[in-house]
């Protein structure tokens, strides 16, 4: 990424936002932003913007149109060139809507998940340019080990 690029840093909340967050230098010098389900995350991305989508899992699937509708007028407002998140579900549809119009994507699976790849994790392969995990037995296939967050 040498020129400057449109980024969108998009996670879920708690420990997903946290990882995302200390991955900040790796797009130091571009236009980014954040996006989550917690508007009180501004505080920890200012001076950059921060963007809100309401959280949905296997858990309330009903919610599921209503965050599918928020991530897509966030991707129409960013128009981003380069999505790098750190899951879950929302930031999957994210890679899924951008998908068709070649917009550069990294999935990097929570460091939480240390047997298996996060269920959003298994999907992320089929949507996402790049797939890393933070746990080098989980390297395998398509699924690339750079390191850790924490």
């Amino acid at each position: 990424m040498t020129e400057n690029k449109r980024i969108l840093a998009i996670a879920s909340g708690g420990g997903h936002f946290v990882q995302l967050l200390r991955l900040r230098a790796a797009w130091e010098g571009h236009r980014v932003t954040y996006a989550t389900v917690h508007a009180a995350s501004a505080v920890d991305v200012a001076p950059a913007p921060l963007l809100t989508f309401r959280d949905v899992s296997r858990a309330d699937w009903w919610r599921l149109p209503l965050t599918l509708l928020d991530v897509a007028i966030i991707l129409l407002k960013v128009r981003p060139h380069v999505i790098i998140t750190t899951g879950a579900l929302p930031p999957l549809l994210a890679l899924a809507l951008v998908r068709p119009f070649g917009v550069r994507t990294l999935w990097v699976d929570s460091i939480a998940n240390s047997e298996i790849l996060s269920g959003s994790g298994r999907h992320a392969g089929k949507v996402a340019s790049q797939v890393i995990t933070q746990w080098p037995a989980l390297a395998q296939g398509e699924v690339d080990h750079w390191g850790s967050v924490l």
